[in-house]
């Protein structure tokens, strides 16, 4: 749920910025994917880049503390999860270096991670290791490359104050058939693709707006470099794209699960 680098720009921050920007789409997404991953009682499962915990959550109230262990890279995200799962084992450590032995987990799962993984096939493979034979990994991705996913609103605003913006949509993963492609790469059997869709309902569009502004990721570091009327430009643009609300964000990822 996080990116899988501490080098990355965009999320040495609060873990309750992170939860009022991105959390508040992957803590609906999280059940949807855990479904498509397959969580069933008695397993046991790893969250690759766990963030502050939104994916965990949902793997905890299926399988138990004790079940399910969790790494990321970022310090601040660490201290808030160990606060909110005390339970749970947690480790720093990103996709490319698992902290985990050979075919430790049933589940290995990696959400909203894969397109920051700076080589995904290598973090795709580590997680393969670490996942018992004849056991399943799975991953997901908002479709940025296909504009639905629920920064879209957002990125074409940006894209009109500057034409250059990453919008994040040439990231790994991010077009159909990118993860499927990317597990098989990894060594993964019987690989599946779909896509999963969430919503999530906004009261209000200054409650939509302003965790773009908390410096959460690659959203995050684009606005905080803007200019101060270039950054009213974007909200005003932002704020003419969208209902003033409520409205709802309907949004799409793809997602990918293969067998070891």
């Amino acid at each position: 749920m996080t990116r899988d680098s501490d080098d990355n720009a965009g999320f040495a921050v609060a873990a309750e910025a992170y939860d009022r920007f991105m959390g508040r789409y992957s803590q609906v997404l999280a059940p949807v994917f855990a479904d498509f991953a397959e969580i069933e009682e008695g397993l046991t499962a790893l969250d690759v880049g766990c963030g502050p915990g939104a994916l965990t959550k949902e793997l905890i109230g299926r399988l138990g503390h004790e079940a399910v262990s969790a790494v990321d890279p970022s310090p601040t995200f660490l201290a808030a999860f160990r606060s909110r799962f005390p339970g749970v084992a947690v480790e720093k450590a990103d996709a490319s270096r698992l902290p985990h032995q050979d075919d430790a987990f049933d589940r290995t799962l990696a959400q909203l991670v894969v397109h920051f993984m700076p080589d995904p096939v290598a973090g795709l493979t580590e997680m393969r290791r670490v996942t018992k034979p004849g056991g399943m990994v799975a991953a997901c991705v908002w479709d940025h490359a296909g504009g639905s996913g629920p920064l879209a609103a957002f990125w074409e605003a940006a894209r009109e104050i500057d034409p250059r913006a990453d919008d994040e949509s040439e990231r790994p993963g991010t077009a159909p058939g990118q993860l499927e492609s990317l597990m098989r790469a990894a060594g993964l059997d019987e690989v599946v693709e779909t896509a999963l869709e969430i919503i999530v309902e906004h009261p209000t569009f200054e409650e939509w707006w302003e965790p773009f502004t908390m410096g959460v990721g690659p959203v995050g570091q684009f606005v905080a470099g803007l200019s101060s009327p270039d950054r009213s430009r974007l909200r005003e643009r932002c704020r003419a794209l969208l209902p003033s609300g409520p409205f709802e964000i309907r949004a799409r990822t793809w997602a990918a699960r293969g067998v070891v």
